[in-house]
């Protein structure tokens, strides 16, 4: 068995990652509308048939925009935590509301997904893995620091959405008020392209295949130059950008290698320790 993956949009106009196999599949988020997301997996000849869930990584507007109108003309499942769903201020048919814990997995058919926390200023913000038959798909998107819980679980991938938000000199370089660049590169925000990119070097895993590079800025970042920044340092894993204006198209996601080697022994810094998770 395989997964099949796609960005339909990455972005702060909107997030929606479409994971699944065969049979079942799930959305980790939806921040594009429900046309939107109908229009793209029309193109892609995705089934909304198949969607199982819909996953919410955290209540920001770029990623439950879409939510409630899926949800409801597909009785969708959203599952979301407590905490989250109280500050979102979505409406939702109470029986298509399931609540998740972190670090508990969900069954979907065939698929398993693990919540865990991280580094982001909402109020209960999880990244989430999605594995079929040992075959892991990691969206790490919305994280202002590569964490250990982040770290731990991008060594199993075999392929990752992985913001890559920011270059750090076009962003102290442009007219972005103050108090926004500090929010964004201050720790709770977003990972610049240097921070994504010893991420990917020092703990890729010998089979992961795919990245997709993940939620660029459109003033702070430059999709060509990211791209040439881990192509150079991709050994063999094919690089992806998951675009702000369009789907990309659906990859196979295999085991190919047949890989499962011991990942590298953690080293936290004092940025990564500086969040203490219940």
């Amino acid at each position: 068995m395989s997964l099949y993956v796609t960005s339909l949009n990455s972005g702060s106009n909107g997030n929606c990652y479409y994971v699944g196999t065969e049979n079942e599949a799930v959305l980790i988020d939806a921040g594009i509308s429900c046309r939107e997301v109908e229009k793209r997996m029309k193109r892609l000849n995705l089934s909304m048939k198949k969607v199982k869930a819909v996953f919410v990584s955290h209540e920001h507007s770029d990623h439950i925009k879409g939510v409630e109108v899926l949800s409801k003309k597909y009785q969708v499942p959203v599952y979301i935590t407590a905490a989250t769903l109280l500050n979102a201020g979505l409406t939702l048919e109470k029986h298509l509301i399931m609540t998740f814990s972190q670090h508990k997995f969900i069954t979907i058919g065939s698929i398993t997904i693990t919540p865990f926390p991280k580094f982001h200023d909402a109020t209960d913000p999880n990244s989430f893995i999605v594995d079929c038959n040992k075959i892991k798909v990691g969206i790490f998107t919305d994280i202002g620091s590569t964490c250990e819980n982040v770290i731990k679980h991008f060594q199993y991938c075999h392929a990752a959405f992985l913001e890559a938000n920011y270059d750090e000199k076009m962003l102290n370089d442009g007219n972005y008020p103050y108090h926004l660049k500090k929010r964004i590169s201050g720790g709770m925000g977003h990972l610049s392209n240097t921070e994504a990119l010893d991420l990917f070097r020092k703990h890729k895993p010998p089979f992961m295949s795919h990245l997709f590079l993940s939620h660029l800025s459109k003033n702070n970042n430059d999709p060509q130059l990211v791209k040439d920044l881990f192509n150079t340092n991709a050994d063999g894993v094919e690089i992806i950008i998951a675009s702000r204006y369009e789907e990309t198209k659906v990859y196979h996601i295999q085991n190919l290698k047949n890989i499962q080697s011991k990942p590298k022994p953690l080293r936290i810094t004092p940025k990564q320790l500086a969040f203490s998770f219940a």
